[in-house]
């Protein structure tokens, strides 16, 4: 069975890492002890220690050991051995591009729907898509592929933002790039926007949060979904 949570951020503002989550993510690894870290999406180009400390610091709230995946020798079966994963943010070009690299996409894949618990934030939410081309992170290295994990049938377009009426900027907006993406690409998008995230229980995928997702098909106008929206 797979479970996923899928959120658009790590951290709200005026709130710390993870911290408007963790009453949810307590309920989701209630039953693992131990949380294989995924640091690849590197931030601002902090180290894997660093990152590593972070979430790990986070999880102890809630009695959860976090484990960076660059520790191990083997990292395939570490990956396909873990019984929680949890793939932070950063930039979504520099993960994917060492996930091909250390030839951890399709295993990733098949851990999850093996049945291992997935949280992904941001760049980590980014890759649980068919395809990682409505990130919004620059593309500072060249993956192999944009191809992702596939686990769910639309694309993410996390920290989604809606224009402002009273700003002076005049370039393109979120839901513009996305319409040049359906240009090329017949992918369904999600923009979702700041404290929301969704919830995946095998087929079934459910918006959590106080706050609408953006929803964009080719040849159509995006529509509103409500919070605890199903699809």
């Amino acid at each position: 069975m797979k479970r996923l949570i899928i959120a658009s951020t790590s951290t709200v503002h005026g709130s710390g890492y993870l911290e408007y989550l963790m009453p949810e993510l307590e309920v989701f690894f209630e039953k693992v002890q131990e949380i294989l870290f995924i640091p690849y999406a590197r931030p601002g180009g902090i180290s894997y220690d660093d990152y590593t400390h972070i979430a790990a610091r986070a999880f102890k709230k809630i009695n959860k050991r976090i484990k960076g995946l660059h520790t191990y020798d083997n990292k395939p079966q570490a990956v396909a051995n873990a019984k929680a994963i949890f793939v932070g943010g950063g930039n979504t070009f520099v993960l994917v591009d060492t996930l091909y690299k250390l030839d951890l996409i399709n295993v990733l894949r098949q851990s999850v729907i093996r049945g291992a618990l997935y949280l992904g934030t941001s760049a980590g939410s980014n890759i649980t898509g068919v395809s990682m081309k409505t990130t919004n992170d620059m593309p500072i290295v060249q993956p192999k592929s944009f191809k992702t994990l596939e686990l769910i049938p639309f694309n993410i377009n996390p920290h989604y933002l809606d224009p402002d009426p009273d700003s002076t900027h005049k370039g393109e907006t979120r839901a513009t790039r996305i319409k040049e993406f359906h240009t090329y690409n017949t992918t369904p998008v999600i923009g979702l926007r700041e404290g929301s995230w969704l919830e995946v229980i095998d087929e079934t995928i459910l918006l959590k949060g106080t706050l609408t997702a953006r929803y964009f098909t080719k040849g159509n106008e995006a529509i509103e979904l409500a919070p605890k929206h199903k699809f």
